[in-house]
């Protein structure tokens, strides 16, 4: 886990250093699909801007999912979309979870 999850947690949930380590150890990470590097949105769908790219092989940790934008994949066509930061989606048809349905909470 990189220093830079961990700041971000601690942005979130506003507590100290040693609840954000605890949280985001709690938080799961899955796997991109493989070779593919994935757009990151500033919102729940197709329609909201890029903010950046994943690289090939990445992981990302799913703080919450939403409902957005369709989407085919490597994973079949979904409409759930998984937060991995603030203001940051992917489509969870390009992310291996293991499930075809919601494995987190929904965003509030």
């Amino acid at each position: 886990m990189s220093v830079e999850h961990v700041e971000h947690v601690e942005e979130i949930e506003g507590g100290g250093a040693e609840q954000a380590v605890m949280t985001a150890a709690a938080v799961s990470s899955y796997p991109v699909a493989p070779g593919v590097r994935l757009n990151v949105r500033s919102g729940p769908g197709t329609g909201y801007g890029v903010v950046r790219v994943l690289s090939e092989g990445a992981r990302v940790s799913i703080y919450c999912q939403t409902p957005g934008t369709s989407v085919s994949g490597p994973y079949g066509t979904s409409n759930i979309w998984d937060n991995i930061g603030s203001g940051e989606y992917v489509s969870d048809a390009y992310v291996r979870t293991g499930s075809d349905g919601y494995v987190t909470s929904r965003c509030s």
